[in-house]
């Protein structure tokens, strides 16, 4: 069995998973002797697993698998391109390249660091120029994954390592951006819905496209609304699930 879930903000997809993973134990023993005891494995050791993490900032459409033949057949959703709407603002910069994290302000010379609105101009960028920088993220490319990530390299989580101070050398993913398109802008905030391969991390993308403004970015709001041909639409939320 596969569940499109609405994946709430501030859940980790691992919460999600464990959520649902008790919603199947308790129903498997309320149906055990009933004559539907077969939709669901008949014993406590139901296996649960997800297709594509997203932070826990991030809110969209998450795919879980409910069983030992749907969570073997993870990965077939795990290559699909994903869509995205991410919500950018502009004018600072994030270590995590997301709103959890430690925002840092740019500093022009004799300004005061806080004081945004007396640093850059309001707006700083026209509409036209955000858009002539967005299509130059489109295509295949490299992408270094950030520190913050669940990434592991010899066996220890990124965040873990980020966490503690601790930047060690990451290789680039191969990925791609089939489209990019400006949503709404209204400074700070910039809205942009993404179509990408499989490992593209949204957060990074923004930190990148701030750079090539030259004003910098994080991403504040981020929402999956597509895996493959599965759609948002059709996804349940967490508090009002069924099987």
């Amino acid at each position: 069995m596969f569940l499109l879930i609405n994946k709430p903000e501030g859940w980790t997809s691992f919460d999600v998973v464990g959520y649902i993973r008790k919603i199947a134990r308790k129903q498997n023993q309320e149906i055990a002797t009933s004559a539907e005891a077969n939709r669901l494995p008949r014993n406590d050791k139901i296996k649960v697993g997800h297709a594509g993490t997203l932070d826990p900032f991030a809110t969209g459409l998450l795919i879980v698998g409910v069983g030992r033949e749907a969570t073997k057949r993870l990965d077939e959703f795990k290559n699909m391109p994903k869509t995205y709407v991410a919500t950018i603002k502009l004018g600072a910069v994030s270590d995590t390249f997301d709103k959890t994290g430690t925002i840092i302000l740019p500093l022009k010379k004799g300004g005061i660091r806080g004081l945004l609105a007396k640093i850059l101009p309001n707006p700083p960028l026209q509409k036209e120029g955000i858009e002539r920088v967005l299509k130059k993220f489109i295509g295949k490319q490299r992408q270094l994954p950030p520190m913050y990530s669940a990434k592991k390299i010899n066996g220890q989580k990124l965040y873990d390592l980020a966490r503690k101070g601790i930047t060690v050398k990451r290789k680039k993913n191969k990925i791609q951006i089939y489209n990019l398109k400006l949503l709404d802008y209204n400074y700070p905030m910039l809205k942009i819905e993404v179509e990408c391969s499989a490992g593209t991390y949204i957060r990074t993308l923004a930190n990148d496209i701030g750079k090539k403004l030259g004003c910098g970015a994080y991403c504040e709001e981020l929402e999956r609304i597509k895996i493959g041909n599965y759609d948002l639409k059709n996804a349940s939320n967490i508090n009002n699930l069924k099987f």
